[in-house]
């Protein structure tokens, strides 16, 4: 499916907007720079509204995400734990800054206001699974089972 099947199937009003934006992530991974002017000429709107609403929501991102998706919780209860240590621990055994993917694209790393999990804080999900508790001493483990692995489903 490319970018336009999408488009072709949506209504060409403003307030389906959001639902675009979901419907071309969910089939791409992330919103492909080159999509936001043929999304505007859809919707009748300016590129500058696209982009703006695209980069105002976490949920959408211009970058394709790595195959395993790590995301850090940083809401109060994770924060008090360590949460901000264990992102740097992240960054510093990524060699990359939250908000970025790895150069190889194996791993992106993120991180969220909360995750609504605060008694298992600090909480880190990759892929979906969740570890709780988890202090610096345990990022090497996490990420060698998913570099190891592959996708340990």
């Amino acid at each position: 499916m490319t970018v336009e099947d999408i488009l072709k199937e949506a209504q060409p009003a403003q307030k389906d907007l959001i639902h675009i934006l979901h419907r071309i992530r969910a089939e791409f991974g992330h919103i492909p720079p080159d999509s936001i002017g043929s999304i505007a000429k859809h919707l009748r709107i300016s590129s500058n509204e696209v982009f703006g609403v695209l980069t105002f929501y976490k949920a959408f991102t211009l970058e394709p995400k790595g195959e395993h998706v790590v995301t850090v919780c940083l809401g109060t209860a994770c924060h008090v734990r360590g949460g901000v240590r264990i992102v740097e621990e992240f960054e510093r055994k990524l060699g990359i800054k939250a908000g970025r993917t790895t150069a190889d694209r194996k791993f992106t790393l993120e991180t969220v206001n909360c995750l609504g999990c605060c008694a298992i804080g600090p909480v880190v999900v990759v892929n979906g699974e969740y570890h709780s508790l988890v202090t610096q001493k345990m990022v090497d483990s996490i990420l060698d089972k998913f570099r190891s692995a592959g996708n340990p489903s």
